[in-house]
């Protein structure tokens, strides 16, 4: 009959197993990590009632709805105008206001918007930010003045002439530069000379008379008068002019055509 294990034997082998040995069976691992179904369910239901919930108060709930617009940066437009052209929905929820529609539909109505933003002012409002186009010269026709902005864009037609604007005169009628280069590419000549004046020039300019594309003249308060030539080279001239009326301040004319030889006569 054989012998089993010694005590000794029993000892050895249960030392010579490891405590995760010992303590480790058949699925334990995974039990322990396993999170209740219970719980996993009310974290569900918890994510799902948050997500109907917000749903619910941007297009359900009067918390946020649109109840007031405010217009701000008009100068010559009101901002009675500016909102009835908008047509914001009031009573409509903030979340659904279409900002590029209104956005379009302000730019349709007014050329004399340069740009818009429309935001969103949470909770209950719509902000209007507007950036009017500024006038650079004047074209009077049948005692109108038609606005031209910076790019040379004609904007708006007005009964008076805003102050300080120098008035465009086109000249160029029986000019070969007309045939060349058109009406709309000599304006924007003008509008280039007008830009590159110094700004003590630019507000003693009265009216800048274009004859050709490279004969541009302004007329200054005084009696005063600046032939400017083409619009190329406009920094140096604008540099010359300043220092030419400050040398010969009596003086009537001033010619910087070529802003290497300037020259200035009259009194």
């Amino acid at each position: 009959m054989a012998a089993g294990p010694t005590t000794a034997e029993k000892s050895g082998a249960s030392k010579s197993r490891g405590p995760a040995e010992r303590s480790s069976g058949p699925g334990t691992r995974n039990r322990r990590f396993r999170v209740p179904a219970p719980r996993l369910l009310l974290v569900a239901f918890g994510v799902l009632a948050l997500v109907v919930g917000g749903v619910w108060a941007l297009y359900g709930s009067t918390w946020f709805r649109v109840e007031r617009v405010k217009t701000s940066g008009t100068r010559v437009l009101t901002a009675r105008e500016v909102e009835a052209a908008a047509a914001v929905p009031l009573g409509a929820p903030l979340v659904t206001v279409d900002t590029e529609a209104i956005e379009a539909r302000l730019k349709g109505a007014f050329p004399r918007i340069e740009s818009i933003d429309v935001v969103r002012s949470w909770p209950h409002g719509i902000g209007l930010k507007v950036t009017e186009r500024q006038p650079v010269l004047l074209i009077e026709k049948g005692g109108k003045f038609t606005e031209v902005d910076s790019t040379g864009m004609r904007f708006a037609t007005v009964d008076t002439a805003p102050r300080g604007v120098p008035r465009l005169v086109l000249d160029s009628a029986a000019s070969p530069s007309l045939r060349r280069f058109g009406a709309d590419r000599l304006l924007r000549e003008a509008v280039r000379v007008r830009g590159e004046l110094p700004a003590e020039i630019a507000r003693d300019t009265r009216v800048v008379r274009v004859t050709s594309y490279d004969s541009v003249t302004l007329e200054l308060t005084e009696g005063r008068t600046v032939f400017w030539g083409s619009s190329e080279h406009g920094p140096a001239k604008a540099r010359v002019l300043t220092a030419l009326m400050k040398a010969a301040p009596k003086a009537g004319h001033f010619d910087v055509s070529a802003p290497t030889a300037p020259a200035s006569s009259g009194s």
